[in-house]
């Protein structure tokens, strides 16, 4: 695929995402490796990434490596998810179009509604439909159809179509590349593009909003000072971890409290807009309220 839009005059940009071992948190970055000719084309440029624990099935720098590639004129961006679960769904809310690639032989279309990445996918293409695998991917886009049929697009303005491809021989490739760009077409003239890239915003926002909150907590000395005896108290059955989650989350409120005033004040430093300043005082009445309800208990 990538090397037919190079040819066909596009800047194409692979964010490969590789699965991090939990055990030596290495990853093997292979993905580059078996893309040689775009690896090696001059209007490409592929980045094989380690997922490094992040769920979801990228990385946590995902979003801001689109944005520079974007940036630095590639007008095609496809990220490779981890994709190992039912559950590797964050980059919807990251790219335009959301592409499952699926395999024959992969379940029947009850197994196809517990997928939970069918409710977001904008098209189902299933893979390696040549030589004695051509009938049997046939027949599993017929049971992902049927999957869909029972359950909800997620935009109304555009039904998830299935086709057959094959990587091996590149059948179905163009056909596939055409539904991409139906895709945005009919999303550009509803207006649900530019809704979406909006939603994606808010949502990346939200998204560094939890992980500088977590950060900040983590670097609370307050919590530094009871952390190892915390820990050790729920090894050895002391505590339970409810318990002790209660005791770090009390200790951590005035550091978040800050944190959250700080980065929403500059916010509307920045903005100027009168809903971000009642934001900023209604998020630091709720912090402040709770604090001192724990306090007093």
């Amino acid at each position: 695929l990538g090397t037919s839009l190079t040819g066909a005059g596009r800047r194409v940009a692979v964010l490969a995402v590789d699965p991090t071992s939990t055990l030596s948190r290495g990853s093997i970055l292979g993905d580059k490796t078996r893309m040689p000719r775009l690896a090696n084309d001059d209007s490409a440029f592929v980045r094989p990434s380690p997922s490094t624990g992040t769920l979801g099935g990228v990385t946590r720098t995902t979003r801001e490596s689109m944005v520079v590639l974007e940036a630095a004129g590639h007008d095609v961006v496809l990220v490779e998810t981890v994709g190992i679960g039912q559950s590797e769904t964050a980059v919807a809310s990251m790219v335009d179009f959301f592409l499952v690639l699926m395999l024959p032989g992969a379940g029947d279309e009850l197994q196809g509604i517990k997928k939970g990445v069918l409710e977001l996918a904008d098209m189902i293409a299933v893979n390696k439909a040549d030589g004695d695998n051509e009938t049997s991917a046939r027949e599993a886009a017929s049971d992902y159809s049927a999957a869909l049929r029972l359950t909800r697009p997620s935009n109304p303005n555009w039904n998830p179509p299935v086709v057959t491809c094959s990587s091996l021989t590149g059948t179905g490739r163009t056909a596939l590349w055409e539904s991409i760009e139906d895709h945005r077409s009919t999303m550009a003239a509803s207006g649900a593009w530019e809704e979406r890239r909006a939603a994606q915003q808010l949502s990346w926002m939200w998204s560094l909003v939890e992980d500088r909150l977590i950060a900040a907590m983590r670097a609370n000395p307050d919590i530094h000072e009871v952390l190892d005896e915390v820990e050790r108290s729920v090894r050895e059955g002391r505590a339970t971890p409810a318990a002790t989650a209660e005791r770090l989350e009390l200790g951590a409120y005035g550091a978040l409290a800050v944190f959250i005033g700080v980065s929403l004040l500059l916010a509307g430093a920045r903005w100027q807009h009168d809903r971000t300043i009642r934001a900023v005082q209604a998020t630091l009445g709720l912090v402040s309220r709770s604090l001192s309800a724990r306090v007093t208990q």
